[in-house]
This record gives C-alpha cells, structure tokens and sequence, in this order.
C-alpha cells in the first residue's frame, strides 16, 4: 500500500472519530453499546440472581426493590435473565456478521475485481438469496440445520452475505480503474496483493457502515428467531424467547414482555444511531457536505 494511501486512510479515521466525538447522538449509541458489552461479558457475575433460579413462592411478583424487573412464572428474577441473555445477542451478532463479512467480502472481491462469467455466476447466486425474505430464509435454514444457537448464527450469517458481497462488488468496480490499482497491475503485482493492499483498503469504508447496521438486524433477527422457538432453546435465556414466554402475561405480568422488548429496542437503537453516524462521516460526499455547512455556518 503507497504511503499516501496510509496518510488517506489515517486522516479519514482521525476526522471520523473527531465528528463522532461531537455527535450527541453518536455518543449515546456508544455508551449503550459500551454497557451492553460490559453486560454481556461480566453478566454472570452482575446479575443478582441465578437465571435459573426458581422461586415459586415469588412468582410474577411486580418490579420490585428486590427484583427491579420483576419475576416470572417461575419465579425466576427477570433482570438476571435479560442481563445474561445480552451475551447470547451480542455472540449471535459477532458471529454471524463475521461470517457474513467473511465470505460476503471474499466473494464480493473477487466478482469485481475479475468481472465476466465470475461475476456473473457469483452475483446471480447472491440474487436468488436476496429473492427471499430475511426471515424466511433464516427460518428455512435453522429448519433444516436444526433449531440452536450455533444454527442461528450460520442461518444469519448465510441470510447477510448477499449484503457484504454487493457492497464489496460495489466498491471494487469503482477502485479497480484508479491509477494506482493500474500502476500496481504495471508493475508485476499479483491480484491477490493488489486486492489485499490496495483494494479493501480504499473500500473499508462502506464495510465498516455496513457492519454496524447489519449487527443492529442480527441481534434482531436471533430474537425473531427465539421468539419462533428456533434459537436459543430454554432453559437458556434469550431476548426474543422471554418476549414469547411472557405472551401470555400480557394484563396479568406486563413486565415480562416490556423489560426483554425494552432491551431490543435499545441495542437496536444504539446500533444504528453509531451507523448512521460512522455513514456521515465516512461517506466522502457527506464529509464535503458537512465541510460546507459548517464554513458557511
């Protein structure tokens, strides 16, 4: 990679951390997400009650000072679960975008860069998959493979890659023809180098946008998942399998539904607002936009 490519890239980064920086929405997706984190891998520990625990004498107990989120029809505390059921929404996320990203990118990069009958093979599979609904498909996937957790994630990571492979192919077609992929080509450079340092570099961009977004559709997806039945099998907590337990509970324990649906909506929420910022600061268009506002401002 030249290092004037480097200076790019760094100073791209420098400027997108310094607007994040002053993006109060930004900030307050990073802080949840922070705390997300920090909740699902220290979750076992913080929770004041085993996720399993059952207490029938104190089941569906209101919120309390003893159990801020109330308990469940067994009795269990409904805090420790949702707190613990963070680490399955972030692995399920983690993992399944890395598997999209990986072999999305992969596929991606070489229909672009190579074109012909390549390309078109590679990109007409990605269009059956994007034929069918999101959800239809991860459902016919787990279906097949058997309802898990280790199933969910390939069933989304599978459902995602078409995204990943189009950006990729995307970025690729327009970097492909600048000048310094065609000195490099002059030189004697093997495609893999010229792809590994001087392609992905240039469109790392749009990825690192994409992930943030698609992690915000995992975790949702593993929820719609659970909530079928065909995620997370009980005894083990999840978001969308408590939502489908307390269905039940709806005037009699509303707690049930609302505390697991409330942790959805905010890591939802947080994963797209960091995404829409890190899409305004690291699409060059916007940048000039935002460059020109603020100069006339």
């Amino acid at each position: 990679m030249s290092e004037q490519t480097v200076g790019r890239s760094e100073g791209s980064l420098r400027r997108a951390l310094s607007a994040l920086r002053h993006d109060p929405l930004a900030l307050t997706g990073s802080a949840v997400l922070v705390l997300l984190v920090v909740v699902g891998v220290a979750g076992s520990w913080l929770a004041p009650y085993g996720v399993n625990d059952v207490d029938v004498d104190r089941m569906l107990q209101p919120p309390s000072g003893a159990h801020p989120f109330g308990t469940d029809e067994l009795g269990r505390d409904v805090l420790s679960r949702v707190m613990v059921a963070a680490r399955v929404s972030l692995q399920v996320g983690l993992v399944s975008v890395g598997i999209a990203l990986v072999v999305g990118v992969t596929l991606g990069l070489f229909a672009g860069y190579y074109r012909g009958w390549l390309d078109n093979v590679l990109m007409r599979c990605m269009d059956v998959l994007f034929a069918f609904p999101v959800l239809l498909l991860a459902v016919a996937i787990v279906a097949v493979l058997g309802p898990g957790l280790l199933t969910a994630m390939i069933a989304i990571g599978v459902v995602y890659t078409p995204i990943f492979a189009r950006v990729t192919r995307a970025g690729v077609l327009s970097v492909r023809e600048q000048v310094f992929v065609r000195a490099a080509v002059s030189i004697g450079a093997s495609d893999l180098r010229i792809m590994r340092r001087h392609v992905l570099p240039n469109i790392a961009a749009p990825l690192i946008v994409q992930t943030s977004l698609s992690l915000a559709f995992a975790i949702l997806s593993e929820a719609a998942l659970s909530f079928l039945g065909l995620g997370v099998q009980p005894p083990a907590p999840a978001w969308g399998r408590m939502l489908f337990d307390g269905r039940g509970f709806v005037t009699d324990a509303w707690w049930l539904g609302v505390f697991p649906g409330a942790a959805i909506f905010l890591t939802v929420l947080a994963f797209n607002l960091v995404g829409d910022a890190l899409r305004d600061v690291l699409d060059p268009r916007q940048l000039t936009v935002n460059e020109a506002r603020r100069s006339t401002g």
